[in-house]
């Protein structure tokens, strides 16, 4: 069974702006999938149909099984949702903040308290259980919601921009703990993020979607090969001339600081790029291999879109 299914989806806004144009997704059950795009290309408008905080225009969301038209509660209880927005109530303890959540679920108090204090101290957050959620840092704000969106116990855990703001070593802790309730629990995942090294380091599908439609899917390691090339950083003797020769099959961008990127397709050694640099004059003195080819595949898929106005996308994004 699919954890998700959805079926020509489309989602029309007021003001005519199509935000999703006929999606079709699955995500399989236990799966940690990213969902990536540029900002208003739709995946928040998604997130919001699949978890019934937006209605959709047309097409069809199955969750578990369950229409979320058809049988709506079962979807919603199938799912635990970590918004980008901070919306719990700040003056609330901490310990309320997430019984409440188990409250509303049909969860019995005794059973809500384990579960609670078993989330809250996986995250770092008993101790400060009677303290209220405004003196919590945005981090471990992050880390509340999750607990929170957790409680129930969901079957699928919907993260959009978990880790927006929050500093390198939590979210390398909340890498971990997700990582841990996905291959412990068999909790599927589905997980927005701006930071792609997120997507390649816990992801093991994605789909890319930008103008509300889905331009590309599969494994991480598929859409990385697809990409047919590696990229370089170069460090040069000197400065990189500020219009760069004609180097095919290889392809140089200047960097702001003097240095080259190259991408290197298959088939072809960085030895051969070399030997073209240094014909040209341009001693390269190291290298290293650009740390997220995730990106860079990414952005080369987006890069040619057309270049219109995002002012509608992104106020439909924000509507959602």
């Amino acid at each position: 069974m699919n954890a998700l299914t959805i079926r020509d989806l489309v989602k029309t806004y007021g003001n005519d702006f199509q935000a999703l144009k006929g999606i079709d997704l699955d995500v399989p059950a236990g799966d940690f999938f990213a969902l990536l795009g540029p900002n208003g290309a739709g995946k928040s408008t998604a997130i919001g149909i699949i978890s019934s905080l937006v209605n959709k225009t047309a097409g069809t969301v199955s969750v578990f099984g369950h229409d979320i038209d058809v049988e709506k509660e079962a979807a919603k209880a199938s799912i635990g949702l970590v918004p980008q927005e901070f919306n719990f109530n700040v003056f609330e303890p901490i310990l309320h903040t997430v019984m409440n959540v188990a409250g509303y679920n049909g969860i019995g108090r005794r059973l809500a308290l384990e579960r609670a204090e078993t989330y809250l101290r996986k995250l770092d957050l008993w101790d400060k259980r009677k303290g209220p959620g405004r003196e919590l840092s945005g981090g471990m704000k992050r880390r509340l919601m999750i607990a929170r969106a957790l409680v129930h116990e969901p079957r699928l855990l919907i993260l959009d921009e978990p880790t927006a703001g929050v500093d390198i070593e939590i979210r390398r802790s909340m890498w971990e703990f997700l990582t841990e309730i996905n291959e412990e629990k068999g909790i599927t995942i589905i997980l927005t993020t701006h930071y792609l090294e997120e997507a390649e380091a816990l992801c093991r599908n994605v789909a890319i979607i930008d103008r509300g439609k889905i331009i590309e899917r599969g494994s991480v390691a598929e859409l990385l090969s697809h990409s047919m090339l590696e990229t370089f950083v170069l460090d040069i003797r000197d400065p990189a001339p500020l219009t760069l020769p004609d180097t095919a099959p290889f392809t140089l961008r200047r960097l702001s600081d003097g240095r080259l990127e190259a991408d290197v397709p298959n088939g072809e050694s960085v030895s051969g790029l070399f030997d073209r640099l240094a014909a040209l004059g341009i001693v390269v003195t190291s290298l290293r291999n650009k740390s997220n080819r995730l990106e860079a595949f990414f952005l080369r898929l987006v890069e040619n879109r057309d270049d219109a106005p995002l002012d509608a996308a992104d106020s439909g994004e924000a509507a959602a």
